[in-house]
């Protein structure tokens, strides 16, 4: 089997024009993942290789839980995972590359900035690889150089002081390419024109041959389902997915379609209605609060009001702008009074990274926004299980929106109760 890592020492480092890059050379037969809770780079994943991309998070789930969602979706000739922050950031949650990547014993790349240093990337280097003794560190690639004289400088010191890491190659900097783009979610939307000479940039001076050898491993299998088992429902649910509503975890959408008999998806930006035999209703985290989000729903009248028909009798479960969304309002903004619950737009983050629910489950938030006043709410978010912290659900009799991610497979029971089956 062939799978790579691509990590650095922390983020802005350009992890995410690598793996654009190799995405793009490997586009016939490739599967991405990304490890943590990020939803942002999974849409331009699949954007480049017409693939879901795939979360790997091993503070939500166990280390035989990722890797046996590794393994199922691991369907392709290549794998290329996309690490999050440094290499060890997370350790302390257990959800660092890391340690995902020892987990499956996943190769992996390091892309270290060698602009303005060359002996001293070396003993980085040594850092990174003597911090561990059990890291899957193989293989590293410069970034930001200027020149192939810089590079030989670096590698001559890298291949003098290490016997067991390749050094790949080079990527310039200042690619004129990348003057056309920004890394972002522009990567969504851009042409394969621009998207083949963006690979072809930064892949001009790494020995792409090399680094398909790296990329053979031994997959740890798992022998067993490691999760509650669970039997199909002879229940519809519909899931709100569309530009608005688009944070959802890939592993989510494949367990309610195991789950559920039948499901549908909903667009909302473009008014669909909820049908009437829908036994529940999901509505997924994204934006809904900012003026470009609203303006994309604010007259989506008959979506609206097929969801308020829905929650007079049936379960809705949703999360972050699904529950914005559930709300009176987010300042001037109305929303759909399903909940008795306003909320207001900050200029600093409310909450940012993982987090504890009272009700037994971890997950991630992130968001700006908060509520006017919690009396009402229930389960408490905190960074420490049975922590301090505040209130980060709402609940009416069968509606629940909460500002929690989580994934659902690996909390069965959790879901069937909200989700009313």
């Amino acid at each position: 089997m062939k799978a790579l890592c691509v990590s650095a020492i922390s983020s802005n480092e350009g992890k995410t024009l690598l793996t654009t890059a190799l995405l793009q050379n490997f586009k016939k037969s490739v599967r991405a993942y990304k490890i943590g809770p990020d939803y942002i780079d999974p849409q331009f994943h699949k954007a480049i290789s017409k693939r879901d991309s795939v979360n790997l998070d091993s503070f939500i789930m166990n280390e035989n839980q990722v890797n046996w969602i590794f393994n199922k979706y691991n369907d392709q000739d290549i794998s290329i995972l996309e690490g999050v922050m440094g290499f060890y950031d997370g350790m302390d949650k257990g959800s660092s590359a890391y340690d995902v990547t020892k987990a499956l014993n996943v190769p992996t790349v390091l892309l270290l900035d060698g602009s303005g240093s060359y002996i001293t990337i070396s003993a980085v280097l040594k850092g990174l690889k003597t911090y561990k003794d059990d890291n899957t560190i193989k293989a590293v690639v410069l970034n930001k150089l200027s020149s192939s004289m810089h590079f030989a400088l670096i590698k001559k010191q890298i291949e003098s002081d290490f016997d067991d890491v390749a050094v790949l190659g080079w990527i310039k900097k200042d690619l004129p390419a990348l003057k056309e783009t920004h890394l972002g979610l522009d990567l969504v939307d851009a042409n394969e024109e621009l998207l083949e000479n963006i690979s072809n940039e930064i892949l001009e001076n790494i020995d792409l041959e090399k680094l398909e050898e790296i990329s053979h491993f031994e997959s740890k299998q798992t022998s067993d389902y490691p999760f509650d088992t669970f039997s199909k429902v002879n229940k519809k649910i519909s899931i709100i997915k569309d530009k608005n509503f688009s944070f959802i975890y890939h592993d989510n959408i494949e367990f309610l379609k195991e789950l559920f008999e039948q499901v549908e998806f909903i667009d909302s930006t473009k008014d669909e209605v909820i049908s009437q035999d829908s036994d529940i209703v999901y509505i997924p985290g994204g934006y809904v609060e900012t003026t470009e989000s609203y303006n994309r729903v604010k007259n989506s009248n008959k979506f609206k009001q097929s969801l308020i028909s829905h929650a007079q009798s049936k379960h809705i479960y949703a999360e972050c702008a699904g529950l914005l969304y559930l709300g009176k309002s987010v300042d001037e903004k109305q929303m759909s009074n399903i909940l008795d619950v306003e909320f207001t737009l900050t200029q600093k983050r409310t909450r940012l990274g993982y987090y504890y629910s009272s009700a037994g489950l971890k997950g991630h938030a992130f968001h700006y926004t908060k509520p006017i006043d919690t009396k009402d709410g229930i389960d408490i978010l905190s960074k420490k299980p049975s922590g301090k912290g505040e209130y980060g659900s709402w609940k009416s009799n069968k509606i629940f929106g909460t500002y929690l991610h989580t994934m659902f497979r690996n909390n069965t029971n959790y879901i069937k109760d909200y989700f009313g089956i």
